[in-house]
């Protein structure tokens, strides 16, 4: 049990995760009572639910806690909104050792389907109208996830670049003040919008848009295969092949924790 915890759950993911989640006050009835589930122990079955795509149901009663407390204490922390705070503390990490490239940034998306329905679900054009949900990302010029969004499956690339943009949080640097702004921004032809380049512009942005008519569509861009191939990367969270979730800040939780596991792979090996 305490190996399948810490291969999980490695020590210095265990420490960042205890610097973002908020503390417990624990009320013990009188005469005792049962003992509150681990928090390094629910983590761990909540990260086996996010890679291995199994229900809640179906978590194996090795991890100890069982699973409506499992998926009760991961409601809580979606709530707080642990799993964002968590890939940011992990990106602080990242930039403070230098290993976060600024220089150039790309953006994309992809759309799942969505199982159950629920808010921020829509027709998705590739998918035969069938329900989905989309999921937005920028990343750094090495694929690290920098900033994540979702919306239903008929949202236009387009109206997610500003909001990504703008959730890019000040990340420490090696050396300086913390940045959030990339140098330059590669998209492909669903970007291809002339204020969206003037609005980057005025935030210090260079964009580099495929246009639509003049860029063959044969190929990634030279800058821009290192989004797509995160977006496989997201994909090795099993949970993300569909969202069973109706809450959107449940499906977005799992999107932070895969991003987390993506930038925490680097800092492991950093």
């Amino acid at each position: 049990m305490a190996s399948l915890v810490e291969r999980l759950v490695p020590e210095d993911l265990w420490v960042l995760f205890r610097r973002v989640v908020p503390p417990t006050e624990v009320a013990r009835p009188q005469g005792g009572g049962k003992r509150r589930a681990d928090d390094r122990e629910v983590l761990a079955a909540i990260m086996f639910v996010a890679t291995s795509g199994c229900t809640w149901r179906q978590l194996p009663s090795a991890f100890g806690p069982c699973w409506q407390t499992v998926y009760r204490r991961f409601a809580q922390w979606s709530r707080a909104r642990v799993w964002a705070r968590l890939h940011r503390v992990v990106l602080d990490e990242l930039g403070a050792r230098g290993e976060l490239d600024w220089s150039r940034c790309a953006i994309d998306s992809v759309s799942v389907r969505a199982a159950k329905g629920g808010p921020l679900t829509g027709p998705n054009p590739t998918d035969r109208g069938k329900l989905g949900s989309k999921i937005h990302l920028v990343t750094d010029r090495n694929g690290l996830p920098l900033s994540l969004g979702i919306s239903d499956a008929n949202l236009h690339d387009s109206q997610g670049l500003q909001p990504l943009i703008r959730g890019i949080p000040p990340i420490r640097s090696r050396r300086g003040p913390r940045r959030r702004r990339p140098a330059k921004l590669h998209g492909d032809k669903g970007y291809d919008y002339d204020h969206l380049r003037r609005w980057l512009r005025a935030r210090g942005v260079t964009p580099r848009i495929a246009r639509k008519g003049i860029e063959s569509s044969q190929r990634l861009g030279r800058h821009r295969w290192v989004v797509e191939r995160t977006v496989s990367w997201l994909a090795g969270c099993r949970r993300l092949h569909r969202r069973y979730e109706r809450k959107p800040d449940h499906f977005l939780a799992f999107v932070g924790i895969a991003a987390t596991l993506i930038c925490h792979r680097r800092l492991a090996t950093a």
